[in-house]
């Protein structure tokens, strides 16, 4: 029943109301909202030097709504709540917040990844929330305003005595566990030639297919550190708690790499979001949001639209 359900959900998008009051954000010590009606998530009043941005001719997906994709797989960037239907996460909320702010009802569509970029371009949706970097091939198709940086974490053992990695040379000597042809192995790769041509310890590199077995590996000893996305690591530590961060790098390094809202290219949409994005910045709404899943360490100090992203590869 609990499938049928959400297949009858996924028909259209969870559609949630405007400018309500401002609820308070979860406590530290309070467990991670994964309820369907989240009574926790933040909320903002308003913004009218956004909405005064809007296009005249601005045509969107749904009149009255702002109509968001975005790909529920993985927390904390989006998943389902307990009642496997409603799409619920980090990415969600920072939709709310820009829905609220331009003074419109927020549908979320749940859209798989290879999707968006169609979808968007097509009218389907008017925006994407889904974890998008800033790329300058993307950039052709496509406008952003960003809202959070990616990063990559370096995570322990809670009694681990290591207590930061803050430089490519703090890893020498160092057993660190790491995806097979990722972004992450890269860079961590090009850290150990780097580290063996200054003459440092080398590092030992594991890998591990079963997230049981690396959390072994770490919780035992047998590696000192693991180092992957932060936002799904930082999530994971605050529900699990026994792994603590001792460190972050761009997901880009050494570029920076943004995340950001993805609108269709030209439609109008981006300055009034990159606006509203820094409303909610300096309100402390967007701290906020990113607190309730543990993402304060990805927070930017100010949205932009269309900064430099990521060269081609």
């Amino acid at each position: 029943m609990a499938i049928l359900t959400r297949r009858l959900c996924l028909l259209g998008g969870a559609t949630i109301a405007a400018s309500p009051l401002l609820p308070r954000p979860l406590r530290a010590q309070e467990e991670i909202d994964l309820s369907p009606a989240q009574p926790h998530r933040v909320r903002a009043q308003k913004v009218e030097e956004a909405i005064r941005l809007l296009p005249r001719d601005l045509r969107l997906a749904n009149a009255g709504k702002l109509t968001v994709a975005t790909n529920p797989g993985r927390f904390p960037f989006g998943g389902y709540a307990t009642d496997s239907c409603t799409p619920i996460g980090a990415e969600i909320d920072i939709a709310q917040l820009v829905a609220d702010s331009l003074g419109l009802v927020l549908e979320v569509v749940p859209t798989a990844w290879a999707d968006w970029p169609l979808g968007l371009i097509s009218g389907k949706f008017d925006a994407v929330t889904s974890n998008v970097t800033v790329t300058e091939e993307r950039k052709q198709r496509f406008d952003f305003s960003t809202y959070r940086n990616d990063l990559l974490g370096f995570y322990v053992a809670l009694d681990h005595r290591l207590q930061s990695i803050a430089k490519p040379e703090d890893v020498a000597g160092l057993k660190v566990i790491v995806s097979s042809g990722t972004n992450q192995e890269q860079i961590l790769l090009r850290w150990i030639e780097a580290n063996r041509a200054k003459g440092l310890p080398n590092t030992e590199v594991q890998y591990y297919d079963d997230e049981a077995v690396l959390d072994l590996a770490l919780q035992s000893g047998r590696a000192d550190v693991y180092l992957g996305p932060n936002a799904t690591s930082a999530f994971k530590a605050a529900r699990v708690r026994k792994t603590r961060l001792v460190g972050t790098f761009s997901g880009g390094w050494p570029q920076t790499a943004e995340i950001a809202v993805t609108t269709k290219k030209g439609a109008g949409l981006a300055e009034p979001i990159t606006v509203a994005l820094n409303a909610q910045i300096e309100a402390g709404t967007y701290g906020r949001a990113l607190a309730r899943w543990n993402l304060s360490a990805e927070a930017i100090q100010r949205s932009r639209t269309n900064p430099p992203g990521l060269p081609a590869k």
